[in-house]
């Protein structure tokens, strides 16, 4: 059963934690967002397909194999994107969506609005990142 979202429907602290409107808000933004990148993905294949003609000066050549690189690490960043966006997907149909993997509390609902990939309350991604902090500057 699939609930209605209206379009100005915003999430809010107020409401029943991850009820079937929140569930529903965040899994067409996660949608949305994964329609996105793959909309870009097909633009940046089919540019890079343009630009595979073979270009006589040496600078030109450097010029677009550089900018075939840049492009290559972005599109393996949308490709970690996607997979994040389809686990929070699946998150979402087993019930476990918008609680920290860490310490099972609820993330905001400001925070899941601004980063609906987000696995960990604010909380538990600052411990994380403070210990990653620790441990790179060794």
């Amino acid at each position: 059963m699939t609930v209605e979202v209206e379009v100005d429907y915003r999430p809010h602290e107020g409401e029943p934690f991850m009820n079937e409107r929140q569930r529903e808000y965040f899994r067409s933004k996660l949608l949305a967002w994964r329609e996105d990148i793959l909309r870009e993905s097909r633009e940046t294949l089919a540019h890079l397909q343009e630009e595979s003609q073979n270009h006589p000066d040496l600078a030109d050549r450097a010029s677009s194999e550089s900018d075939r690189s840049i492009e290559l690490r972005a599109r393996d960043r949308q490709r970690k994107l996607i997979s994040k966006i389809d686990a929070a997907l699946q998150r979402i149909e087993d019930g476990s969506y918008g609680y920290c993997e860490e310490t099972g509390e609820p993330i905001s609902v400001k925070r899941l609005d601004a980063r609906p990939i987000a696995t960990l309350s604010l909380e538990a991604q600052e411990r994380h990142e403070r210990r990653e902090r620790v441990y790179r500057d060794d």
